[in-house]
């Protein structure tokens, strides 16, 4: 009798010692535990469905930006707040970071008082480093099959290299055959179409004339690209959106493919500002994710959708939900390149 008892105090013992590394493993720190849902969230509801309750929230410190309220020139700093929930075949995150202004006049033309046009820039930009004219951004790094060696010390700064070529340096990993999967959320020429840019980084060095972006590449499917920008003629842009209303007066700062008709200058008065750039939807392997994002009171809300598998050797595959997944997070406030990131890596994990 008293072995019998002793097996079932050991047992018990046993349930409650796999009961604690189980919640120690979900609550380790920078994990995002993604929890198992019956049904997607609506994403036009953003963090109002309630499917997002049962997830809990994973918080982010993010510093060492340009903007986020900061004076010109100085590094500032946000948070975001993360959940996470999947179905049979989906992975469904909400990402809600601090953005003090919804910026979105990303390289206007604007008319002057003499009657011509021109094109507005950060008159600090010396290429490629704009923080004045553009717009509001996130961004997420995978490594795939867990090929980035340095990854789980390092983070994203395992892919991130200052040199002199380029504003906050290139991006690319250490070694052939280490990849990452980018998701890259543009808020004014991707997220109008429910797209996030699906990108990928390999170990492709710079080179001015062969691999200007190093080791940052796009996934393939959109011969166009996302955006493309409306050329100057004859001194006026070449194109306006269909209904003629100026950006800065209810319009958009971007003109959706197949809604652009020719300039018509009478339609605009001095101080009027229209889009400089088409945006096209993406396709194939570079549409992947797909996002609704929102914009209210100093915060952005981002609903996000992708399936666990995609079969592309440039996305990382969700397909062991057993594994522990390595990802970093990155905001842009109205910053080309100038990222606000967290120290350490993050990790996603899967609720059984």
């Amino acid at each position: 009798m008293k072995a019998t008892l002793s097996m079932v105090a050991l047992g018990v013992a046993a349930l409650a010692l796999a009961a604690c590394e189980t919640g120690r493993q979900q609550e380790q720190p920078n994990t995002l535990v993604a929890v198992m849902s019956s049904s997607a969230p609506d994403m036009q509801a953003g963090a109002n469905d309630p499917v997002w309750a049962k997830a809990k929230p994973l918080n982010v410190a993010l510093t060492n930006g340009a903007n986020f309220g900061a004076p010109p020139g100085d590094k500032g700093d946000s948070k975001a707040v993360l959940k996470a929930v999947y179905t049979a075949d989906m992975l469904y995150l909400l990402i809600q970071h601090a953005d003090p202004t919804h910026s979105v006049r990303r390289g206007p033309y604007q008319k002057q008082a003499d009657g011509t046009w021109k094109k507005l820039t950060d008159p600090a930009d010396k290429g490629g480093d704009d923080n004045v004219y553009y717009e509001d951004k996130w961004a997420m790094l995978w490594p795939i099959d867990n090929s980035i060696k340095a990854f789980d010390k390092e983070g994203c700064a395992a892919l991130c290299h200052e040199e002199k070529t380029k504003p906050y340096g290139n991006k690319y990993t250490s070694r052939e055959g280490e990849l990452a999967d980018i998701w890259h959320m543009k808020g004014q020429r991707t997220a109008p179409g429910g797209f996030v840019d699906d990108q990928y980084v390999d170990h492709t060095r710079y080179d001015e004339k062969t691999s200007r972006n190093a080791g940052r590449k796009n996934d393939p499917g959109t011969a166009t690209g996302e955006y493309k920008g409306v050329p100057m003629v004859g001194g006026k842009p070449q194109f306006m959106p269909r209904d003629g209303k100026p950006a800065n007066a209810g319009g958009t700062y971007y003109i959706k493919s197949g809604d652009e008709v020719p300039f018509d200058d009478s339609k605009f008065k001095p101080g009027d500002e229209v889009a400089s750039f088409l945006i096209y939807p993406l396709q194939g392997d570079r549409a992947d994710v797909r996002v609704a994002v929102s914009w209210a009171k100093g915060m952005y809300t981002s609903v996000v959708s992708r399936k666990l598998v995609t079969g592309s050797k440039y996305d990382v595959q969700f397909s062991n939900l057993g594994m522990r997944y390595g990802f970093g997070f990155a905001a842009f406030d109205n910053a080309q390149v100038r990222h606000a990131t967290p120290d350490d890596p993050l990790y996603l994990v899967f609720a059984k």
